[in-house]
C-alpha cells in the first residue's frame, strides 16, 4: 500500500483519508521530522473543505500525542504555510488540502522547517511508520503532552513578505476569482493594500463549493467577468492558491506556460534570472520552448508535477520554474508554488513595462493542444494495456514530426491525463478522441 502521491496524502475525505490516519500520519510525521529536538513544534494549516475541522483535529491530537507543539495557523493559502512554517522557526509545517481537487477530497502535505516539501525518502519513513503494525512511537504524559497555540495573525508576515515585491501598481482593474478556497479574503485584502481597484468573485466559501464552477480549473466565468467589468486582467487562484491562471482584457485565457514566459523574460531583462535557465514540464506548450530558445534562455524539462520542478531547480540552481497548470516557483520569494506571489508578478510586469497582459502573452505563440482526462480505476494496468497501446502507436504515426503526444497517470487522481499538441485542432481532437475511447473500454 502507498500513501504518499506527487503532493502528499490525498483522498476521500472519511473514506480513504480518514481521522484516524490523520492522527497516525501526525504522530509519524512528528516522530519523523523532529528527531534533531525532544520538543518539535509544527504548523498546521488548512484549506476551506468542510472536511477540514475533523482531520486537522485528529492530525492536531496526533502530533500533541507525541509532545509536539502545534502552531494553529488556521485557513491559509498553502504557499502562506510553507514561508510561516520557516518564519516562525517551526520544525515542520503540514498543510491540510486537496489543492484543485473536488470538495469531497482531501490532503494531508508535510514541509520541512526550512519551508520545502518533504524529499521521497522523508515520506517513505512515515509511511513505514504509519504502515507498521506496532505504534512504538513516544507517548509522553503530564506537562510533555504537546498543546496548541492559536496564531491565526501570522499571515499578516506572509501578506507584508508578498506586499514588499511590488512598487507600483496602482489603479489597474483585476478581477480575483478566489475558488471559494483559501485566497477567498487574503487575495482581495493584499491586492486592495497595493491601491488596485479589486473586483472579488467566488469569495465565500461554505465547505462545499471550493473549486465548484470557479477558479483555474474552471475559469469561464473569471473570462466573463473581466470583460463585463472593463478590467486590465483577471487572475483564477485554486482551493489552496498555490497555482494561478490570468484572463486578459478581452476575455482569453493567460496559462501557465505564457505566464512563465512573461516572467522569465522580465528576470532575464533585469538580470535576475539564475543561469539563464527556466525549469519546466514535459506538458508545457512547444510555443514555450521556441520562445525561451529565441531569447537565449535554456529550457530544463522534467516530470509533471511541482515538486519534480523543485527537484531539478535546486540541482541546477535556477530561480524560476513552473507548469502550464500555472504552479510557478519562484525562489527568489518563496519555497513552493505561490498563486498570490505570482499573481503580483504578473501585475508588477505590467505596471513596470506599461504592457496589457494580452502583449506580454503574445511573446509566446501557443500551439494547439487537447487535453483529455479519462478516469480509470488502476492507472498502472492501464497503460500497459495492448488496445490502448495500439491507439496510442496509431496516433503517433498520423501526427509524424508535426506534433507530439503525451499519455500518464495522473499523480493526484485516478486518471489517465492524454494530451496531444501540434497544428491542426481538428486532428488532435480527433487523435485525443480515439485513444480516450480506448481507455474508457477499460
Amino acid at each position: 500500500m502507498t500513501l504518499f502521491g506527487t503532493d502528499g496524502v490525498r483522498g476521500v475525505a472519511n473514506k480513504d483519508l480518514t481521522p484516524e490516519l490523520a492522527y497516525r500520519l501526525g504522530r509519524a510525521g512528528a516522530d519523523v521530522l523532529a528527531k534533531a529536538t525532544t520538543r518539535p513544534t509544527i504548523a498546521v494549516g488548512r484549506d476551506t473543505r468542510i472536511s477540514g475541522d475533523m482531520l486537522q483535529a485528529a492530525l492536531t491530537a496526533g502530533l500533541c500525542s507525541v509532545g509536539a507543539k502545534v502552531i494553529n495557523l488556521g485557513i491559509l493559502p498553502t504557499p502562506a504555510l510553507a514561508y510561516l512554517t520557516k518564519a516562525l522557526a517551526a520544525t515542520a509545517g503540514v498543510m491540510i488540502s486537496a489543492s484543485h481537487n473536488h470538495y469531497s477530497d482531501n490532503g494531508i502535505k508535510f514541509f520541512a522547517g526550512n519551508g520545502y516539501k518533504l524529499p521521497d525518502a522523508l515520506e517513505l519513513e512515515i509511511e513505514k511508520l504509519v504502515l507498521a503494525e506496532a505504534d512504538n512511537l513516544p507517548r509522553p504524559t503530564a506537562d510533555r503532552i504537546g498543546q496548541v497555540t492559536d496564531q491565526i495573525e501570522a499571515i499578516e508576515l506572509y501578506l507584508d513578505s508578498l506586499h514588499r515585491t511590488v512598487n507600483n501598481a496602482a489603479g489597474i482593474k483585476v478581477v480575483v476569482d478566489c475558488a471559494n478556497g483559501a485566497a477567498s479574503s487574503v487575495a482581495p485584502r493584499l491586492l486592495e493594500s497595493l491601491g488596485l481597484q479589486v473586483y472579488p468573485i467566488f469569495n465565500m466559501p461554505d465547505g462545499v463549493n471550493i473549486n465548484a464552477g470557479c477558479g483555474s480549473t474552471h475559469p469561464e466565468a473569471l473570462c466573463h467577468a473581466v470583460v463585463e467589468k472593463g478590467a486590465d486582467l483577471g487572475l483564477a487562484f485554486d482551493g489552496d492558491a498555490d497555482r494561478v491562471l490570468a484572463v486578459d482584457a478581452n476575455g482569453n485565457l493567460v496559462d501557465g506556460d505564457q505566464i512563465l514566459v512573461a516572467y522569465a523574460l522580465d528576470l532575464q531583462q533585469h538580470q535576475k534570472l539564475a543561469g539563464n535557465t527556466v525549469v519546466v514540464t514535459v506538458m508545457s506548450n512547444l510555443g514555450l520552448f521556441q520562445a525561451l530558445e529565441k531569447a537565449g534562455i535554456k529550457a530544463k524539462k522534467t516530470k509533471v508535477g511541482d515538486r519534480y520542478v523543485l527537484e531539478e531547480m535546486l540541482h541546477s540552481k535556477a530561480v524560476l520554474g513552473g507548469e502550464q497548470s500555472g504552479h510557478i516557483i519562484s525562489l527568489e520569494h518563496n519555497t513552493t508554488g505561490d498563486g498570490l506571489l505570482t499573481g503580483l508578478q504578473l501585475i508588477r510586469i505590467m505596471a513596470s513595462s506599461s504592457r496589457s497582459l494580452a502583449e506580454l502573452a503574445a511573446q509566446m505563440t501557443k500551439f494547439p493542444q487537447v487535453l483529455v482526462n479519462v478516469p480509470v480505476k488502476d492507472k498502472t494496468k492501464a497503460l500497459s494495456d495492448p488496445e490502448l497501446m495500439a491507439a496510442l502507436a496509431r496516433a503517433e504515426q498520423i501526427l509524424g514530426s508535426q506534433g507530439r503526444l503525451l499519455v500518464r497517470p495522473s499523480g493526484t487522481e485516478s486518471l489517465l491525463r492524454i494530451m496531444a499538441e501540434g497544428p491542426d485542432q481538428a486532428q488532435l481532437e480527433r487523435l485525443v478522441g480515439g485513444i480516450a475511447e480506448a481507455a474508457k473500454r477499460l
